[in-house]
């Protein structure tokens, strides 16, 4: 299953091609309000300086998976969110993490973690395809178990080299 997003939507600022999937990326001139997985399909040139940066940094990243971002992301989310993001934004390149894992260091339940990961608006940026189910099965990615968006983890973590 596809995700229903339009790439030609007016709120991407910029859509960068990668080897699988793209990346669109929505946000004004100061922040970035959401980073979102497509479908293969073509670039937008950025339309604001910011949107110029964050299209150089993704492709940095895509070209070297050690790259550290540096953006102006929008706060978003719940604090129970926030706190579940900070943790994977904290998981090293080249490895990962349970939701198990998370969900002790917060004291919560590995689904919470689950549901938390799936709201991310900053994909790739905090990388929750860093986090997998037990054993290092995939989960899920982005509400999906199959389809499209686990290609896209699948990609991210052999790119990490997980």
């Amino acid at each position: 299953m596809r995700p229903r997003v339009d790439p030609a939507e007016p709120a991407f600022q910029a859509i960068i091609s990668a080897a699988v999937f793209s990346l669109g990326v929505c946000g004004d001139e100061l922040e970035i309000h959401r980073i979102a997985f497509l479908p293969p399909t073509g670039e937008i040139a950025p339309r604001n300086p910011l949107a110029a940066e964050v299209a150089r940094q993704l492709c940095a990243y895509l070209a070297d998976a050690e790259y550290p971002f540096v953006l102006p992301l929008r706060a978003a989310g719940t604090p129970f969110q926030r706190r579940v993001w900070q943790q994977i934004a904290a998981i090293p390149t080249h490895q990962t993490r349970s939701y198990g894992e998370i969900a002790r260091t917060l004291r919560s339940a590995p689904r919470a973690v689950g549901q938390a990961c799936a709201a991310n608006p900053y994909p790739v940026v905090v990388p929750c395809h860093r986090v997998l189910a037990t054993g290092g099965r995939l989960g899920g990615f982005a509400h999906q178990n199959d389809g499209f968006l686990l290609d896209v983890k699948r990609w991210l973590l052999v790119h990490e080299g997980c």
